[in-house]
């Protein structure tokens, strides 16, 4: 069986607007979709699920943070191309339900999963590498982390739960702005200066292999360590300033 072309492929996988939509991350845009494009060409027409591929997303995430356990660079760059992985397989499950037309409950329930387990698994990964696999502040900070990026998910993803339980609609992509004036000003420059991407697995695996370079060069894991601490602060900088932009926003109105 000839396989379909890309641009045939492209057009129903990648509708109009999903790749401007809030939900991309920017990898996506900027390389990975079009890897997942010819990735999922040759997976249309195997007998594999898109959950069975949104599994093997869950695990590839979650040994993203398993490696940093590793010492030194090679643990870094493993935490990398695991989490690489995860962000392919997780373009790929969708472009293949897409095609296929096999959407389900069970798909997003287990792809919102990976997100949460996936973030939480770098964090504490990141914790237990800048204290060398013993008990000190450094694995409190990696702990504190992971809840703090529980939080923000889950905080996003209640806003769903609350609009379904009251009969509303999916809450849409304007929503999001806060009411106010003022709030609505200090969310794009936070948004501007983008702190809030080291708390995604992604960015901050890519943060760990340069601190962990660093670390090498010095002969310590002072570099790791300052990269716990700050992104830990920075989580918990979010966690109340989201759920004040949530309550503050039209997404629960």
């Amino acid at each position: 069986m000839a396989k379909v072309q890309l641009e045939e492929l492209r057009s129903v996988i990648h509708p109009t607007g999903k790749l401007d939509s809030r939900a991309e991350h920017w990898a996506g845009r900027l390389y990975m979709r079009s890897l997942s494009l010819r990735v999922t060409r040759h997976l249309v027409d195997t007998r594999i699920s898109p959950n069975q591929i949104t599994v093997i997303m869950v695990f590839a995430g979650m040994l993203s943070g398993v490696a940093l356990i590793l010492p030194g660079l090679g643990g870094a760059v493993l935490s990398v191309v695991f989490m690489q992985l995860y962000l392919l397989l997780d373009c790929v499950d969708g472009e293949v339900a897409r095609w296929r037309r096999q959407f389900s409950p069970l798909g997003v329930y287990l792809d919102r999963l990976g997100a949460y387990l996936a973030d939480a698994a770098v964090m504490v990964g990141m914790g237990i590498r800048a204290a060398q696999l013993g008990l000190d502040l450094y694995l409190v900070a990696g702990l504190a982390a992971a809840i703090g990026v529980l939080l923000l998910k889950s905080s996003s993803d209640l806003v769903h739960v609350a609009r379904s339980d009251s009969g509303m609609e999916k809450a849409t992509d304007a929503s999001v702005v806060p009411r106010s004036s003022g709030l609505a000003q200090v969310r794009r420059l936070a948004s501007a200066v983008g702190l809030h991407r080291l708390v995604n697995g992604i960015e901050c695996t890519i943060l760990l292999l340069v601190t962990a370079v660093v670390d090498l060069a010095m002969g310590d894991l002072t570099a790791t360590r300052i990269a716990t601490v700050a992104v830990t602060a920075i989580v918990w900088l979010l966690v109340p300033a989201h759920i004040v932009s949530i309550v503050a926003s039209s997404r629960l109105k």
